[in-house]
């Protein structure tokens, strides 16, 4: 295990997932660095990082990796850092200028538009200024920690998460930690479970709130609930039912070719839900 490179996001949403890096002795055997979703799955298809939390839609087009069971940054609801700004209404967007640190969002995105919204829009990968975005586009896509501090009221805003369960009735997955295949062990994954479980232990979260709402600009009770309420840190059947279910929407509207066999590690298996 020491020594093996971990790509993690820089992302509020990350933090219970890194507590035994940040807080604990993980860190010490592990090599770490932080970066945005994009970023982690380019690492991992280099092979410059053995360890990445990946955009979900990532996964289908990296070979040669395993997933770690169990954990995942998801929802069940709205996320509240996925969001769709727009100065029209959405079914008058035409253009969408996405951040260049998403591939899991604007693959949910796309999908939104070709199924349900009357079609495809032309997007364009921008950095994350909204201002610079919206001089552009009619809409912007935001992720993670700017999306949280939008102003509501000056934008019509859509989260696309709550979007694709109003018309889905299934939770999303936007990310997994994957491990490449040489350094897929068991005590590894062990590991980040735990890491995971301590994280979302109250008295911990409490330290995470304390510490990153001066980052993001939130109250410390906004990012508790951000973390306890729109964040579901499980990669459980439900989960992995939806996940199967975007990748098959995702092959129908030409984002990906084919719906990607999960496998875990510790098993040489698929796991595909119906």
């Amino acid at each position: 295990m020491a020594g093996l490179r971990v790509s993690a996001i820089s992302f509020l949403n990350t933090a219970p997932l890194m507590w035994d890096f940040e807080h604990g002795a993980a860190g010490a055997d592990f090599d770490v660095s932080y970066t945005v979703p994009s970023a982690c799955a380019e690492a991992l298809r280099t092979g410059a990082a053995d360890i990445g939390i990946i955009p979900a839609i990532a996964y289908a087009t990296i070979s040669d990796l395993r997933v770690i069971p169990g954990v995942a940054i998801a929802t069940r609801r709205s996320v509240r850092s996925i969001l769709l700004v727009s100065r029209k209404p959405i079914e008058e967007v035409e253009t969408v200028a996405v951040d260049t640190a998403s591939r899991t969002s604007v693959a949910l995105a796309r999908v939104l538009f070709q199924k349900w919204l009357g079609g495809g829009r032309h997007f364009e990968p921008m950095e994350p200024d909204l201002d610079g975005m919206l001089r552009r586009c009619d809409a912007a896509l935001l992720i993670g920690d700017p999306a949280l501090t939008v102003n509501r009221e000056q934008y019509l805003t859509y989260d696309l998460a709550e979007e694709w369960n109003r018309l889905t009735g299934r939770p999303f997955v936007f990310a997994f930690w994957a491990v490449r295949a040489e350094a897929a062990q068991p005590e590894v994954a062990a590991i980040f479970q735990k890491s995971r479980d301590h994280g979302l232990q109250p008295e911990n979260l409490a330290q995470i709130a304390r510490e990153w709402a001066p980052r993001v600009g939130l109250s410390e009770a906004e990012v508790l609930t951000y973390l306890t309420e729109n964040i579901d840190y499980s990669l459980d059947a439900e989960n992995l039912a939806a996940l199967d279910y975007f990748y098959q929407y995702a092959v129908d509207c030409g984002v990906i070719a084919a719906v990607p066999p999960l496998q875990f590690v510790g098993q040489d298996v698929t796991a595909r839900k119906d």
